[in-house]
């Protein structure tokens, strides 16, 4: 009977089971409600593929897709102080740092890092939504410009890929202070004669759009993007209007003259790096474009045909 015991009834008691199937397999299309396979859509750098919706990327895939074989160097940034008006609210302000970097696995908001573009070295920011809303504070402010500094220095363009919700109240005034710090960071790009490109993606709000994020040579969006700098609600309320349905969008601000261009994510290095060889004045290949043969005319164009048949006959006779 031991057999019994030790083998029949196991395997009977497997059958019953449930089996733990994890939770992140399979990502529901927020337009369509597609249901993607992860790696289907992290092959396709987090675009659903029939749809086309842009969803977040981490910060380090969308470096490693951005920068060739995804190698690069980090830049290193200065520490600042972790919460120096002491806050609080319904939490200790640390402890929500502590939080956020438990969910995450990251120390900040932002990543900076240095690396080759189709062989043209770069310097490049990435905002992390999923730390604290990409808010910006002291911490983001000081890697900014640290990587401004370090572009000056090696004399590479500096691309900036926002994504955030504006400044970081917890710790107010001095996170206000990285909105005039920052720029005078994009000044210096200028004086040096470095491109400074800027890609708007989901969602560039608050104080980040009202300083460095739109001050760039070159204002790149990811398609879909909300971009603006109060809430939907609140100008409604204020204007006492209704809004169009693609107010903020990356589409409706490139309609308007805000933005340059809209560029789906799978083009964005091809793009940037064409861009920033062109500013620079360094030879770039320009895509090719379709080029329609004219069309030749024919009796159904009218008098155009006539007028050329008339013109063919008169040739011979003045030359006679």
């Amino acid at each position: 009977m031991n057999w019994i015991n030790s083998i029949v009834r196991p395997k009977i008691r497997d059958l019953w089971k449930k089996r733990e199937v994890p939770e992140n397999l399979w990502i529901k299309c927020p337009e369509t409600g597609e249901m993607v396979f992860h790696r289907d859509l992290e092959a396709n750098l987090w675009v659903v593929p029939n749809s086309g919706h842009h969803m977040r990327i981490p910060a380090r895939k969308r470096l490693e897709s951005f920068f060739d074989d995804g190698k690069y160097t980090p830049v290193e940034t200065p520490e600042v102080q972790a919460d120096p008006l002491k806050f609080r609210d319904s939490k200790r302000y640390t402890d929500r740092m502590k939080d956020a970097r438990s969910k995450t696995g990251e120390e900040e908001a932002i990543h900076v890092a240095q690396g080759d573009v189709n062989r043209l070295k770069f310097t490049v920011a990435v905002q992390d939504f999923s730390f604290v809303g990409g808010s910006l504070g002291m911490a983001v402010g000081e890697a900014i410009l640290a990587g401004m500094l370090k572009a000056v220095e090696d004399k590479t363009p500096f691309v900036m890929f926002a994504a955030s919700g504006g400044a970081r109240m917890q710790e107010g005034i001095l996170s206000l202070m990285q909105m005039p710090r920052t720029t005078v960071g994009i000044q210096m790009l200028r004086e040096a004669g470095l491109p400074y490109i800027v890609v708007l993606t989901n969602p560039t709000t608050g104080g980040v759009s009202a300083s460095y994020a739109m001050l760039g040579d070159v204002h790149i969006a990811e398609p879909g993007a909300q971009i603006g700098f109060a809430g939907r609600r609140v100008i409604e309320q204020t204007v006492r209007e209704q809004l169009p349905d693609d107010f903020q969008t990356a589409e409706y601000l490139l309609d308007h003259g805000m933005i340059d261009m809209v560029v789906p994510r799978q083009e964005l290095k091809d793009t940037i790096s064409r861009v920033c060889g062109i500013l620079m004045k360094r030879k770039v290949e320009l895509p090719k474009m379709a080029l329609e043969a004219p069309k030749e005319p024919t009796p159904e164009d009218g008098a155009p045909v006539e007028a050329a048949a008339e013109d063919a006959e008169k040739q011979p006779e003045a030359a006679s």
